[in-house]
């Protein structure tokens, strides 16, 4: 790990120093400072710092802030007498529906079923089916 390291500061170094428009330039400096990389860990290396080649030489991608993803819309429908179904984009259903499962505040929850964009929500008794609805539907604007 030290190794690596010490590889990714010269690289670091070197290409703030230089204008290097070239791997094998970059590998000579390297070997130059007692640094052996092979070609394709050279790249790798490149790969993992976000150093790219822009106008003829190598530097450093700027960095881009991090972009939270949208919210998911999410529908709700009931099936009486004690099933509600859970819409959402898909790949959103299965951690939907882990967190209700785990959630302790949801009495009358039997349990989740998940697809990749629909929930089956099992109701433990028919006369709850509106009161987890509605719990549901709060947990789900958390956070909004």
């Amino acid at each position: 790990m030290l190794v690596e390291m010490n590889l990714d500061e010269a690289i670091l170094r070197l290409i703030a120093e230089r204008e290097i428009g070239d791997q094998a330039v970059l590998q000579q400096l390297l070997e130059a400072e007692g640094q052996a990389p092979s070609q394709s860990t050279l790249s790798r290396r490149l790969k993992k710092l976000g150093i790219l080649k822009v106008g003829g030489r190598y530097q450093r991608a700027p960095a881009t802030p991090a972009v939270m993803p949208e919210r998911p819309r999410v529908t709700i429908l009931e099936a009486p007498p004690n099933l509600l179904v859970i819409r959402t984009a898909p790949g959103f259903a299965p951690v939907l529906a882990l967190a209700l499962d785990k959630e302790r505040e949801l009495p009358g929850l039997a349990g989740t079923v998940a697809g990749d964009d629909t929930i089956f929500v099992a109701v433990t008794d028919p006369a709850l089916l509106r009161d987890v609805r509605a719990a549901v539907e709060r947990l789900l604007s958390l956070g909004a």
